[in-house]
């Protein structure tokens, strides 16, 4: 039998546009890794497309060729903290405990990260105080398909605790996918008051006054209400 006929071009083809992708993508890692480092240095408010693209050595025009916009950037860019915060959360969750130990576990570890990162803290309240709509015009499907990825990571592992707590009539929740999103925005709340360190009480009736609070009492109190929220009643009943 005579060999076979090759087709050389629409394998050079091929390759060729596996090359560009390729490229496209390590620079797309590139510019999201800048970011990243200068979220971590500056923080997110002093963050500057200008900044970026110099740390990277391109015209911020290039960034644009990248991704949509700054809303995309960051979104991105948060999706490596989620990555390092779901990977810290399944190492602190031990499945053999009382799902009430696990909660725990798991809470304390989200917290301790959003503590020891707070430009995650506000990346993330950056995109929370975006309307849904204003947010999906903004970001490209498949940047969003990314940042869900992201978000399911720790999402999951209190969702995952939440159903175990479930399956042994020790939690009560609902839904634990809606109530690990409730939990995950509050405790974002939390870690920003904890940051903020003033407590606002009434010094006498109608006489306001500030003090500081201690970070480990704001975690030790999230934590609490945490677990309060699961072990509540289905509305339901």
């Amino acid at each position: 039998m005579g060999e076979a006929k090759t087709d050389e071009t629409e394998p050079r083809a091929l390759r060729g546009a596996r090359a560009t992708a390729a490229r496209r993508r390590a620079r797309e890692d590139e510019i999201i890794r800048a970011t990243r480092n200068l979220f971590d240095t500056v923080g997110v408010r002093d963050a500057q497309i200008e900044d970026i693209a110099q740390a990277v050595g391109i015209n911020r025009a290039i960034i644009y060729r990248h991704f949509s916009g700054k809303e995309e950037l960051f979104a991105l860019t948060l999706v490596g903290y989620l990555d390092e915060l779901a990977a810290v959360m399944r190492d602190a969750d031990d499945p053999e405990a009382a799902p009430m130990v696990r909660l725990e576990q798991v809470a304390s570890a989200f917290l301790d990260r959003g503590h020891e990162y707070p430009a995650f803290v506000d990346c993330a309240l950056d995109l929370l105080s975006k309307p849904g709509n204003e947010l999906l015009d903004s970001v490209s499907e498949g940047a969003m398909m990314r940042l869900g990825r992201g978000m399911l990571g720790p999402l999951g592992v209190l969702a995952h605790v939440l159903e175990a707590g479930n399956e042994s009539g020790e939690f009560h929740a609902e839904d634990p996918y809606m109530l690990a999103n409730m939990l995950y925005t509050q405790a974002l709340g939390a870690l920003q008051f904890a940051r903020n360190q003033l407590l606002v009480s009434e010094a006498s009736p109608g006489v306001p006054t500030v003090r500081r609070v201690p970070w480990e009492a704001v975690k030790r109190q999230t934590i609490r209400a945490a677990q309060a929220m699961a072990v509540a009643d289905d509305p339901r009943d």
